[in-house]
């Protein structure tokens, strides 16, 4: 297989459905895209039924294009990440990983228009980020809820603002960002750092003031971090977790219990914000964000430096403090269905605590003069 076959595949498959953000290559099905959040066929001519192993492992191997690095990692630890480009189309995140002995392709699409904050329609609290100068910002979800595009945005913001020295750690770099008024250099791994470790403890001698971690993954980074955050940089990075108020929970879960104690004392004085997102269904098709916001007050440092206590919850002070650019999950779903951006039923299935919005969705169905409860012709006995 060629490379120009490999780019007409990649050019159908990016070209078959509006808003397509990862294309699939897995044995036993056709050639897949994840549009809208669903996984669709496309067809190709010759057409592919169901894709062999074969045929996987050559396009894998194309990919991949003789990289001894690559094809290491991926016979040593089961899958390897890199960066393809589609001349004048598009950039893609590629993972290949072995499953049940076969080998599987999943590409993530990489928007080549850097976005801004006004584009993404984010709240007010990113902006508040760039004006952070130093600490740590996390933002965090699951994969693909669009983490690396809302981070980018904020990146943006600060290279149109600020004069300052960026350095970001990436694997691979997604967004290749122009120089404005900050100056920028964008690391990727593999190529230019071996660990995250390494490449921010070097990052630490680079002169930076803001440095961007693509994902903290293992315990070292986020103890040099740490130590970057307490040293007047402002580090920016991801994590993969399901509310903000977990994220500090994952953190301390990369560390021994006895040092506990000492790693949420660093955390406190450290932590600026934490913010989570997740993708909802949009009414009238597409998706659109929902935001988790934590950020840095008296109640949430002394909450970050005890733990969680009855009525010292981080959801309580989040739901307490919305003049300060903090939310919980819930009421930001409330409002998007008080909008009309996503239904009743997407708002129940995605919100965090269902009483709640529940509530909430009853309010906003009274203010319209909707019925709030399906039984009529109640009478007194």
């Amino acid at each position: 297989m060629k490379k120009q076959e490999i780019d007409h595949i990649l050019t159908r498959m990016l070209d078959s459905y509006g808003s397509v953000s990862d294309l699939n290559i897995t044995v036993g099905k056709p050639f897949q895209v994840e549009s809208a959040g669903q996984m669709v066929g496309v067809e190709i001519d010759p057409p592919f039924e169901e894709l062999t192993p074969f045929q996987t492992e050559i396009f894998a191997l194309n990919l991949i294009n003789r990289d001894k690095r690559l094809t290491e990692t991926l016979l040593r630890e089961g899958s390897c990440d890199l960066a393809y480009a589609l001349p004048g189309k598009a950039r893609f995140r590629v993972n290949i990983f072995s499953q049940r002995g076969m080998y599987s392709i999943v590409l993530r699409k990489l928007e080549t228009k850097i976005p801004t904050l006004q584009d993404l329609n984010l709240p007010e609290a990113f902006l508040r980020m760039t004006k952070e100068k130093n600490g740590i910002i996390f933002v965090t979800g699951s994969t693909g809820s669009g983490k690396s595009t809302s981070l980018a945005a904020v990146l943006n913001e600060m290279n149109e603002t600020l004069p300052v020295h960026v350095v970001t750690l990436e694997d691979p770099v997604e967004f290749s960002h122009p120089h404005k008024k900050a100056t920028f250099n964008q690391r990727e791994m593999g190529n230019d750092f071996d660990t995250f470790a390494s490449g921010l403890r070097a990052a630490l001698r680079q002169g930076p003031k803001v440095i961007l971690i693509g994902e903290m993954r293992d315990r070292e980074t986020v103890e040099i971090g740490v130590s970057a955050a307490e040293t007047g940089h402002l580090v920016v990075s991801t994590l993969h977790t399901v509310d903000a108020g977990q994220s500090i929970d994952r953190v301390l879960g990369m560390f021994s219990i006895e040092e506990e104690k000492q790693i949420r004392i660093r955390l406190s004085g450290t932590v600026r914000w934490i913010v989570c997102q997740r993708l909802l269904p949009k009414v009238g098709g597409g998706r659109v964000a929902a935001f988790d916001i934590l950020g840095s007050n008296l109640r949430s440092r002394e909450t970050i430096l005890n733990g969680e206590t009855e009525g010292k919850t981080f959801y309580e002070i989040q739901s307490a403090s919305k003049a300060f650019g903090m939310t919980t999950f819930d009421d930001y779903i409330i409002e998007l269905f008080e909008k009309g951006l996503i239904t009743e039923e997407t708002a129940m299935s995605y919100c965090s605590r269902k009483g709640i919005v529940g509530r909430g969705i009853d309010m906003v169905k009274s203010k319209r003069g909707e019925a709030t409860t399906d039984i009529d012709n109640l009478e007194m006995a």
